[in-house]
């Protein structure tokens, strides 16, 4: 049962082939199992992931199920969950029990799922390796001394592992589709305010954008069906009318005009990566889709525009974390700065630290216009890029991440060799497109290799057809790690 799809799990609950509850069980003693080597998830609460399942168990009996109900899912620890420790992935929130749920925890309680537990991730989503997370790093399963990329890494390890049907993730630069090419299964970033930001705890929230991880690309239209829609309570959610993302999963694709940008072939991009998505261009190219040779010239300045704006932005959404409302309070100080001064440098970590740093300096007096406000102009122009690409072509390919899964500890002390992990995603979010990856094959170590598609502003339908019919023809994104 833990190789099927959404669907088929699905059909075989509402067909009484099992319940809920053995199916959250079967997840539960899984986690049990192989949790404590791979650090997927920071909580977990089994008698509460019961106690939804037979909640669903009766709604299917019922006859009221939904297509998500009675499924187990994962939910990044970054989404605030009623009763539920979040964490964030911070010392700054180790006892932080939310009293409310975030809309996305809402709108799969909603839909009758179960939440198995939270998953780990880079503290407060900062981080490319997941190695960043107060409560330990986790490990990729297809080889345990390697990272699963980040942040949404606990999400990525639990889904390539079977330790949940499927998951959430957030992205900022490519906190979804990063860790999703590592770990050989597929992840969606959303054009930027479809999924509410309401209850995620904000790291960039220009950037920030909530998606589903799982195995396939028509698990990740079922689950965006359940997560998308307009929120009041989060000024950039967009209001548009609901829309089923699966209904064009089954549309041929002769004439689709993919765009491949000459600047995700360049210098460093692995020649394994490289010859994996090139394969997968070519079997596009047999499913009646046609190559168009695209320029996307500002990519270049991506990485550059994101650390100046990304920790501009953390440095002002991590100053309400200052140890006198909730969250950590360092144990002993003299007066009210020394508290904020002594709990903020102990409850945050060392990457947390350094953005944080970093982005209050290019705010402050006499830095203002000569970073921030250049950084928000060419990323003005790197959305232009795309707006020209866009007038050429249905789709954009190429890689998502330029290696495949790196060692654990290998680059943990030169950060700049660690934000370059994201060159080819961090334009989408400055942008605010959708993008996703979906396995393509695997590199010389035996890796997975993941394919980044990219779409135009709400054209999630049209990439999910596009992932879904080259997954019909090719079986990378059914592969498994062994041994678990």
């Amino acid at each position: 049962m833990i190789e099927s799809s959404l669907s088929q799990m699905g059909a075989a609950l509402r067909a009484k082939k099992i319940s809920s509850v053995e199916l959250t069980q079967l997840y539960l003693d899984r986690i049990a199992q192989l949790n404590p080597e791979l650090n997927a998830y920071i909580t977990t609460r089994p008698e509460a992931s019961l106690a939804q399942a037979r909640a669903a168990d009766a709604r299917i009996a019922a006859g009221t199920a939904e297509a998500l109900t009675g499924i187990p899912f994962g939910q990044k620890d970054i989404f605030c969950a009623k009763d539920w420790l979040t964490t964030c992935g911070s010392k700054m929130l180790h006892n932080f029990v939310s009293p409310y749920d975030a809309h996305v925890i809402s709108q799969f309680n909603n839909a009758g799922a179960v939440n198995l537990g939270k998953t780990n991730m880079d503290e407060f989503a900062m981080g490319s390796s997941n190695e960043t997370s107060h409560y330990g790093i986790v490990k990729n399963p297809w080889d345990k001394a390697r990272v699963p990329g980040g942040s949404s890494g606990g999400t990525a390890s639990a889904i390539a592992a079977r330790l949940c049907a499927a998951a959430t993730g957030t992205d900022t630069g490519g906190s979804i589709r990063q860790p999703a090419a590592l770990c050989g299964i597929s992840g969606l970033k959303p054009t930027y305010g479809v999924v509410s930001r309401y209850g995620m705890i904000a790291f960039a929230s220009s950037l920030d954008q909530a998606g589903p991880m799982g195995r396939n690309a028509e698990d990740l239209a079922l689950m965006l069906n359940t997560m998308a829609g307009f929120d009041e309570r989060d000024s950039t959610s967009l209001q548009r009318e609901k829309e089923d993302y699966a209904r064009d999963l089954n549309k041929p694709l002769n004439g689709l005009r993919i765009g491949i940008p000459k600047e995700f072939f360049a210098e460093g991009l692995g020649s394994d990566v490289a010859k994996a998505v090139e394969a997968a261009i070519a079997e596009y190219k047999k499913l009646g889709a046609v190559i168009v040779d695209i320029s996307l010239p500002n990519t270049r300045l991506s990485i550059p525009v994101y650390y100046v704006l990304a920790p501009a932005e953390a440095s002002s959404n991590l100053s309400r974390f200052d140890g006198v409302r909730y969250g950590y309070r360092a144990p002993a100080y003299t007066d009210l700065a020394d508290m904020y001064e002594k709990s903020r440098a102990q409850g945050f970590g060392a990457e947390v630290q350094r953005r944080i740093m970093i982005g209050t300096y290019v705010l402050s007096h006499g830095y203002y216009d000569a970073y921030y406000l250049q950084a928000q102009k060419i990323r003005r122009l790197i959305a232009q890029d795309f707006v020209e690409a866009y007038k050429h072509c249905d789709v954009i390919m190429g890689p998502t991440s330029p290696s495949t899964a790196f060692k654990l500890g290998e680059k943990g002390d030169d950060p700049v060799q660690m934000y370059l992990s994201d060159i080819y995603t961090i334009a989408v979010n400055l942008a605010g497109l959708p993008g996703m990856s979906i396995p393509c094959g695997f590199g010389d170590n035996n890796m997975p290799v993941g394919l980044q598609i990219i779409g135009n502003y709400f054209d999630e339908a049209r990439m999910l057809n596009v992932a879904h019919q080259y997954q019909l023809a090719t079986d990378w994104h059914s592969r498994a790690p062994q041994g678990l």
